[in-house]
């Protein structure tokens, strides 16, 4: 029998609410994929999940759908999310005899049923057994930085349903705060700006790419500018218009303020000796919405403290988990939300 087919193969799912991104070990990321399924809603048959799925989206018969699993960095449709997951870990397994263990990223904010849904999807999914780690630590394990240590590390994760604010220290979270606005908020707010400013409707992909291109919440020295297509609402007929960067600046406003907001709050609940470590090591973000551009400059102005991007921030948490499948022997499957285990510790 080929040696291939006897090895177990740990992996890692950080599975958000707009990508699912799968590391399996000794290989790294092997599967970068839109959190979406297209369903066929008359017979509920799932036809396509990630990639195809979305290229679906708008193109399609009434009667197919796309389902997000996930909103707000929980499960929100428990089976999409164990048939997407069962796809995709199918990919990495098909020629292996045993099951994997899984390693998923979750919010530090995550309650027990939240927990208990990622666990059961993922051992429906195909896993033997399932360990869970908060998306802040695992960031700051992506960011190479040293979570053993007892010291203070911010890391700020702008996903695209939810923005996780965390304090890490001694290989846990220490503080932690998460909101509901993230990178899908930035896109509804492009969306209500165009809709009150030019009296024209479009979609959520076409807002997206916007942000993607020209979003920022400082002005930019490029001054970049999007022609956007739409719905003219007066007349219903089809409109193109130009948006600035400068637009944007002034339809971020309001979600900035908020992550900005949730960011001091954060710090204020922190211990005094912890603040005073962050001096030095500064704040790390990651997720696709610290891309945005001079959204780190912006923090770094409120807060006062030095504030970088990392490298890859998209799969930076994805990274991180992956380096923690060499230590899953030590670790206890089922529920492993430090957070709150500390909170109830008292």
């Amino acid at each position: 029998m080929p040696s291939f087919l006897i090895f177990e193969k740990d992996m890692a799912i950080d599975m958000g609410t707009s990508s699912t991104l799968l590391f399996e070990q000794g290989k790294g990321v092997v599967a970068r994929e839109p959190t979406v399924v297209a369903v066929d809603k008359m017979n509920g048959k799932i036809l396509k999940v990630g990639t195809d799925a979305q290229k679906m989206l708008g193109r399609t018969p009434a009667n197919i759908v796309a389902i997000h699993p996930i909103a707000n960095g929980v499960i929100s449709d428990y089976e999409m999310a164990a048939q997407m997951q069962r796809e995709l870990v199918s990919r990495i397994t098909s020629l292996s005899l045993f099951k994997p263990r899984v390693l998923a990223c979750v919010p530090s904010s995550i309650t027990g049923v939240e927990e208990r849904a990622v666990i059961d999807a993922a051992i429906e999914a195909g896993a033997r057994k399932v360990y869970l780690l908060e998306t802040a630590v695992a960031t700051a394990m992506g960011a190479g930085i040293d979570i053993s240590r007892p010291e203070g590390h911010l890391i700020i994760d702008i996903g695209g349903g939810t923005t996780e604010i965390a304090i890490i220290s001694s290989g846990g979270v220490v503080e932690c705060e998460s909101i509901k606005i993230a990178g899908a908020s930035f896109d509804e707010a492009i969306v209500k700006y165009i809709r009150r400013k030019h009296n024209m409707l479009i979609g959520l992909s076409a807002a997206e790419e916007i942000k993607r291109s020209i979003g920022c919440v400082l002005q930019r020295p490029d001054m970049g500018v999007e022609e956007v297509h739409g719905r003219n609402l007066a007349t219903g007929l089809p409109k193109t218009i130009t948006v600035s960067a400068n637009e944007l600046i002034e339809a971020f406003v309001e979600p900035m303020n908020r992550i900005l907001e949730a960011v001091r709050a954060v710090l204020d609940r922190t211990p005094p000796e912890l603040v005073g470590d962050l001096e030095q090591n500064g704040i790390t973000m990651s997720g696709g919405g610290s891309l945005i551009y001079g959204i780190d400059r912006l923090i770094e102005r409120s807060t006062g403290i030095r504030t970088v991007v990392v490298d890859d921030a998209v799969s930076c948490a994805a990274y991180g988990a992956g380096k923690m499948l060499k230590h899953l022997d030590e670790m206890q499957d089922g529920m492993m939300n430090f957070y709150r285990r500390r909170q109830l510790k008292g």
